[in-house]
């Protein structure tokens, strides 16, 4: 893969940055996205930031390969660290779980007053990212679910405000499924929320022969009340 050619998921998570937008590709590996947004004249500039040195490093060759140095800042940093204040209007965060994405916004959201939108794409668990996102004045304006090399991805697009507008009366089926993901319910969404029912079914059946505690109750009601809302989202199709 190279910078002329991004894969399929990095596309995906491309065109959802505004025009012009300056952007902060925060993890970005080997600096792949904002390469492509420059060159492909979607951004005028970006950062391209880092937290382990060999990525970090990876990341200044690409630039330099590419001769973009003068319109890529490559940083090495620890999350939203690698930016100062108004310096970005939009930033993305690709390919980590979603918990730490969660945490990377939340250590470092006061430099994002002036950030306009946020596009996540996280491997795993985009409740936390939505709950993130609802908790602290971000509403989504987009979703989308894709298929690659077998694996499933939701890529979230959010700006300040209007967070409550989005789940309207599903709070709790818009966290876990995603409210734009909800509405299209495509077959890759059905894919992945049936594969999920099946795993949470398989962990339900372990947790009744293990022994019987607090905490294995508590973990068996909640996948219980899990695959009744993907019961019911999977059921409302054929219906």
């Amino acid at each position: 893969m190279n910078s002329e050619k991004l894969s399929y998921r990095l596309e995906t998570v491309t065109k959802y940055i505004p025009q012009d937008h300056r952007l902060a590709d925060i993890g970005s590996d080997h600096a792949y996205l904002p390469c492509y947004a420059v060159q492909k004249g979607i951004v005028p500039w970006a950062v391209a930031g880092e937290v382990v040195e060999g990525p970090y490093q990876s990341a200044k060759r690409q630039v330099d390969e590419e001769g973009l140095t003068d319109k890529i800042s490559v940083r090495k940093g620890d999350g939203l660290e690698v930016i100062e204040q108004e310096e970005v209007d939009c930033v993305t965060i690709a390919g980590m779980g979603g918990a730490l994405i969660a945490s990377i916004l939340e250590k470092g959201k006061e430099k994002l007053a002036h950030v306009k939108r946020l596009i996540l794409q996280p491997n795993i668990s985009a409740i936390t990212i939505r709950t993130w996102l609802l908790e602290n004045g971000w509403g989504l304006i987009a979703e989308e679910i894709i298929e690659e090399d077998g694996k499933i991805y939701e890529i979230l697009v959010a700006e300040q405000g209007n967070e409550k507008m989005t789940y309207q009366n599903h709070l709790e089926k818009g966290l876990l499924f995603g409210p734009f993901l909800l509405r299209e319910h495509n077959p890759v969404f059905r894919k992945k929320w049936t594969a999920e029912k099946k795993n949470w079914l398989t962990i339900v059946s372990k947790l009744e022969q293990a022994s019987d505690t607090a905490e294995n109750r508590e973990k068996k009601a909640e996948l219980i009340r899990k695959i009744e809302l993907a019961e019911e989202v999977l059921e409302h199709e054929k219906g």
